[in-house]
């Protein structure tokens, strides 16, 4: 079966059901947070989304299908060191922040496996 939107991407579908936890989450985060922490961390995992969407169309060009994944892959790093400052910050749980970050250590080595081999992507 030939996947046809980035939305049929199981790494989509994981990135993305991890930011809609991640809003959840920031909801409970203190007010002064707002413009910095909530904000970045919201924006981060998200941006991972998006740029695999761009990635995805980007498909039939490897080396710029390449370079968005590698976008995306940054995105997801910068994700995983929000929720180092929402531990320390004791806005999360230890049990929550281990369960996302290795979300977004899975999303990861999925997004390295896509890069590592663009024929397979392309149409």
């Amino acid at each position: 079966m030939k996947i046809r939107s980035h939305k049929e991407l199981e790494t989509y579908k994981l990135a993305f059901d991890a930011a809609m936890l991640i809003f959840e989450l920031t909801k409970n985060f203190p007010k002064e947070e707002k413009y910095s922490l909530t904000d970045q961390i919201r924006r981060s995992s998200r941006s991972v989304c998006a740029n695999l969407a761009e990635a995805f169309r980007k498909r039939k060009y490897p080396k710029s299908f390449v370079s968005k994944l590698s976008d995306s892959e940054a995105e997801a790093a910068e994700t995983q060191v929000w929720l180092d400052f929402s531990l320390s910050c004791h806005y999360i749980e230890t049990e929550t922040y281990s369960e996302l970050y290795e979300k977004y250590d899975h999303i990861i080595g999925k997004l390295v496996n896509m890069s590592l081999k663009p024929e397979n992507w392309s149409f």
